[in-house]
């Protein structure tokens, strides 16, 4: 297992702190809604894996066939918007940064809540909670990794899944009910900062049959779990 001083260390949270947009996520008061439990609480390291990239990707799908596999509880970042950002998309608007800080805050506190003990877990914390969040600029991702900057137990990774526009357009264009429609697609992608380079990002080509995408996704996971054992 790493020690604390082996950890590596996300060198972007000066950047977010000292941005000209100052989301209320980052403010010490934001952050402290949620208090991470003692060291001697929690044996082992615990990880959150963000399943990222934009609409049509297979987000759920991933996060879901993860969720089997790790027996960790699974956040649909849909789930989090706010009544008025599903009736934006719905109307094929674009959400702005202002839009998404509020969304972001509830799914960063709501994958802190989930490592906590508590009583819907019987005060035993599970080793990691998976998230579905489109996360596609990079100040976005780096209002999720102020999550894990609360203890050296926990551990961040971002699992971003790669396909082409016109593949994401087709299977947005197959879903029944959902409130983000195809001609979003577009502008997710002219906003998309992929994050590749990013020291806690894993990139997954998920073109490939529904198998094929979790085998190497698991495969991906276990390679990165297996660094601290």
């Amino acid at each position: 297992m790493l020690s604390a001083g082996e950890r590596p260390q996300p060198p972007t949270l000066n950047a977010v702190l000292d941005s000209p947009v100052k989301p209320v996520a980052l403010n010490h008061s934001a952050h402290s809604t949620a208090t991470w439990p003692e060291m001697d609480q929690v044996g082992n390291i615990q990880h959150i894996w963000v399943i990222t990239g934009p609409a049509g990707c297979g987000k759920s799908t991933v996060g879901l066939g993860l969720q089997r596999k790790l027996d960790c509880p699974f956040l649909e970042g849909d789930d989090f918007h706010s009544p008025s950002n599903k009736q934006k998309m719905s109307q094929g608007a674009p959400l702005t940064d202002e839009d998404r800080w509020d969304w972001l805050i509830s799914l960063r506190k709501a994958a802190i809540d989930s490592l906590s003990p508590s009583d819907s877990n019987n005060f035993h914390p599970p080793s990691g909670v998976i998230v579905a969040c489109s996360a596609l600029k990079q100040k976005y991702r780096d209002v999720m990794r102020v999550a894990a900057y609360g203890t050296p137990l926990v551990q961040i990774h971002f699992i971003y899944l790669r396909l082409s526009e016109s593949v994401l357009i087709q299977r947005v264009n197959q879903r029944e009910a959902h409130y983000m429609k195809s001609g979003m697609v577009h502008s997710q992608l002219e906003v998309l900062e992929e994050p590749l380079g990013e020291w806690d990002a894993l990139t997954v080509n998920v073109e490939g049959p529904k198998e094929d995408v979790q085998k190497n996704v698991w495969e991906l996971v276990g390679a990165k779990l297996a660094e601290y054992e």
